[in-house]
C-alpha cells in the first residue's frame, strides 16, 4: 500500500498512516487503504487488537486541502461518492468488531481529530493539539459531527465545532475525546502494555458483543434497549467464552485469553 503501513505481531495489527509529507492528510487513497487494512485485521484470526498510529510529526491534519480544491470542479455525484467513502470508513471504525487503539504523537485536526476520537481507546502525548478547524476555511465538520455528538454531547460538541479552537491533550482528555495523556518517552510502552493486557485478560468474543451493544443500544427506546439487552445477555451465557470464563473462575484456574 502507498499511504498505509500494515503489520501484525503478538496478536496486534499495527496500521500507520504514511503520508508524513502531507501531514497524513486524507485523500481517497489513504481512506481506501485504511479501510482495506481494517478489513484485513478483521478477517485475521491472529489479530485481537488494532493499533492506529502515524509516521511523521502530525497524527493527521484531516482532509487534504489540495485534494478538496480539486474536488470543487467535480460533479455533485462525484463529491457525494468521495464524502461517502469517508463516512463509510468512520462508520466501519465505530462498528468494527475488534478493539481499536490510537497512539497520537502529533496534532490531530479536523478529520484527523475525528479519527482519533472514533477509536475505542486513544492515548496522546501532552504536546498534541486537537480540534475541528473546518468552519475557519468555509467548510463544515459534517461527518465527524455525527460521532462527536454521541461521544461528548451537544454542548461540548458545539464548543469545538463552532469555535474551531484547538485544545490541548489534557483538555481533550477532560472533554472525553481521548482516553489518556502519556509522556512522549512512555507512550509506546504504555500503549503496548495496555493492548497486551486486553489480549490476555479479556475475551475477544465478549469484547465484540459489548462493543456492538454500545453502538446499537443508543438507537433504541428504553423498552427496546432492555429487550435487546436481555437477548444479548441470554446469548452471552451460551457462548464458549462465557462457559470457559465461569468454569475457570469457579475452579480457581488462571484464565488466559
Amino acid at each position: 500500500m502507498e499511504f498505509i503501513e500494515y503489520g501484525v505481531a503478538e496478536r496486534i495489527a499495527t496500521i500507520a498512516l504514511n503520508r508524513p509529507d502531507k501531514r497524513n492528510a486524507f485523500n481517497i487513497g489513504l481512506v481506501s487503504e485504511l479501510k482495506l487494512a481494517l478489513e484485513m485485521a478483521e478477517k485475521d484470526d491472529a489479530v485481537k487488537v488494532i493499533l492506529i498510529k502515524a509516521n511523521g510529526q502530525v497524527f493527521s491534519a484531516g482532509a487534504d486541502l489540495g485534494y478538496l480544491q480539486q474536488m470543487q470542479t467535480y460533479t455533485h455525484e462525484q463529491n457525494i461518492a468521495d464524502s461517502s467513502a469517508l463516512a463509510q470508513l468512520f462508520k466501519y471504525i465505530y462498528q468494527h468488531p475488534k478493539i481499536i487503539v490510537a497512539q497520537i504523537e502529533g496534532h490531530a485536526i479536523a478529520g484527523g481529530c475525528g479519527l482519533a476520537m472514533l477509536c475505542d481507546f486513544s492515548f496522546a502525548v501532552p504536546e498534541a493539539m486537537f480540534g475541528y478547524s473546518e468552519v475557519k476555511i468555509g467548510f463544515i465538520p459534517a461527518i465527524v459531527m455525527v460521532f462527536l455528538l454521541r461521544k461528548i454531547g451537544e454542548g461540548r460538541a458545539k464548543d469545538l465545532l463552532l469555535s474551531a479552537r484547538l485544545i490541548s491533550a489534557q483538555e481533550a482528555l477532560n472533554y472525553g475525546l481521548i482516553t489518556k495523556v502519556s509522556a512522549a518517552d512512555k507512550i509506546q510502552s504504555e500503549v503496548s502494555n495496555f493492548m497486551q493486557q486486553l489480549c490476555v485478560e479479556c475475551s475477544a468474543e465478549a469484547l465484540k458483543m459489548t462493543k456492538t451493544m454500545i453502538a446499537e443500544v443508543q438507537n433504541l427506546s428504553l423498552d427496546q434497549a432492555l429487550i435487546y439487552a436481555a437477548e444479548m445477555n441470554a446469548l452471552a451465557r451460551t457462548t464458549e467464552a462465557c462457559k470457559k470464563g465461569i468454569s475457570s473462575f469457579i475452579n480457581k484456574e488462571k484464565l488466559m485469553w
